[in-house]
């Protein structure tokens, strides 16, 4: 119960982890043979995450580090003039519009129109001639310039992670004007070296704004697969997000195979056939995320093999579920079991006994496993007593939810089947009052209790990985026979990239 509901609702988390290409990387004949997991981002999310481009290309112009140019050439005249220009530093920045657009030969194209950047910087010039003699000025200089961007953004696999490459980088220069001085230099001087540098300059801009980029959009990417390797990894369990087989780049969205396998310690989930297929998602949603029940499963096995599907239920909480309701069979039940003790000085465990066994259905998350449930009391200065042991089996079947950042876990309906039941106020088993009050206070309360223990403790821990971060517009969990889909919109939230921005530049 505790793992199947998490899993549903935790890859949302991989909310970052939008694109997964695999050009470099080499897989088996068919396209979705071992998927587990499968992320679609659709082109109304690629519009809502393109607002973010400006910070990035604004980012990439300011950490540019341009070098120092250097040049020569012969001028009628005047000799031969050498020119350098350096400390060259950027200075108003602006972006009118981007727009993004989804290829099918792989690749997002991204179109900046009208980037705006003033460069101001130190020009040093000499010369020498029949009418001069080795002369050298300093002038400081801005250049005012008007750009487009294209960048065609390729997905390419390499070693099952993701590579961004966006070497494929073009400026087109609309304006860019030489000012030396506050224009107080001779028109004739001006002209000079805005004919000089003004190719230069062109090449040298273009080869660190885009090599910037590039460095940019790996970064980002590889920010990205380890923020969402940390979600899906807590302490020894493990959810392997390397892809499965190659993505798929439409008009209208963007979809990546992984293959979902679950570690725990030297344990490994085995690769299973892929229901999967693309016809089994829309592009309604910004976001969806396809899990397959294989995954699912092999999540709550490894839970039960790390000890996590237990729980203690002591004091209030104690009470609460034996005295569920005030009936006479209910006060004789709880002192024949207590034998008068303080609910404080009792305690319950509730522990799985076996892997537990997943299946979904249209109606929910199927969950059968064996519990055992055991009852002492502490009595002050004394060795605890068992005073209640039974094992039983129990089918329960769960629908998932996510809202107002808290995950939601109902159950629908539940079976109890008694395999082992031992209560030292009736040894012999002869009194069926306990047994009858048991199943009862289990199936209305004692379920119920266990699940809202699960919902806290699991919301505690994805707000912990950073999932309250995200605004998740009503997100949907939808199951099916053999998988699950969870689809959602989302507003992205700026303040990270603009943290992240601000650590790595």
């Amino acid at each position: 119960m505790c793992w199947a509901g998490r899993m549903i609702l935790v890859i949302s988390r991989i909310l970052l982890v939008l694109v997964h290409a695999s050009a470099a990387c080499e897989f088996g004949p068919s396209p979705y043979r071992t998927t587990g997991i499968v992320c679609r981002m659709t082109k109304p999310a690629g519009l809502l995450l393109n607002q973010e481009t400006a910070q990035v290309i604004q980012a990439a112009f300011r950490n540019a580090k341009f070098p120092n140019i250097t040049g020569e050439r012969s001028v009628r005249l005047l000799g031969k003039v050498a020119y350098g220009l350096s400390n060259i530093q950027i200075n108003n920045l602006s972006i009118e519009k981007s727009d993004v657009e989804l290829k099918e030969e792989n690749a997002i194209h991204i179109a900046i129109k009208n980037v705006t950047a003033s460069f101001k910087g130190t020009l040093t010039y000499g010369y020498a001639g029949a009418w001069f003699l080795k002369l050298f000025h300093s002038v400081d200089f801005e250049i005012e310039s008007s750009i487009d961007l294209q960048l065609n953004i390729k997905l390419m696999c390499q070693e099952d992670r993701l590579l961004a490459d966006a070497s494929d980088c073009y400026l087109t220069f609309h304006e860019l004007t030489l000012h030396l001085q506050g224009d107080k230099e001779p028109g004739w001087l001006k002209q000079l070296f805005t004919d000089f540098i003004s190719f230069t300059l062109k090449l040298v801009l273009k080869r660190e704004v885009c090599k910037e980029i590039n460095s940019l959009a790996q970064m980002l990417a590889n920010f990205v697969l380890d923020l969402a390797a940390n979600f899906v990894r807590d302490k020894d369990i493990i959810v392997d997000l390397s892809l499965a087989s190659d993505s798929v780049i439409k008009a209208g969205y963007v979809e990546s195979h992984h293959k979902g396998l679950v570690l725990y310690k030297n344990h490994s989930s085995i690769l299973s056939e892929s229901i999967f297929s693309p016809s089994l998602l829309t592009e309604s949603r910004m976001l969806y995320f396809w899990l397959s029940e294989h995954t699912i499963s092999n999540l709550a096995s490894a839970a039960f093999l790390d000890g996590r599907l237990a729980l203690t239920l002591r004091g209030e909480k104690l009470q609460a579920l034996f005295e569920m309701e005030d009936t006479e069979a209910q006060q004789k039940a709880v002192q024949m079991i207590f034998q008068g003790t303080s609910y404080n000085d009792s305690v319950a465990k509730v522990w799985s006994l076996a892997q537990p066994q997943i299946s979904l259905q249209p109606e929910g998350t199927v969950v059968k496993s064996l519990v055992a449930v055991e009852v002492s009391i502490l009595p002050t200065g004394e060795e605890s007593q068992v005073v209640l042991y039974m094992e039983k089996e129990i089918t329960v079947t769960i629908q998932a939810a996510y809202a107002e950042k808290k995950l939601l876990l109902q159950p629908l309906d539940s079976s109890i089947k008694f395999k082992v039941f031992k209560c030292t106020a009736d040894p012999s088993g002869n009194d069926p009052s306990i047994q009858s009050f048991m199943q009862n206070m289990i199936s209305v309360a004692g379920i119920p209790e266990v699940i809202s223990s699960i919902e806290s403790a699991l919301t505690s821990l994805m707000n912990n990985k950073g999932l309250n971060l995200f605004h998740l517009i009503n997100p949907e969990i939808i199951t099916r026979e053999g998988y699950a889909i969870v689809q959602l919109d989302f507003n992205f939230p700026h303040h990270l990239l603009l943290d992240f921005l601000q650590k790595k530049l």
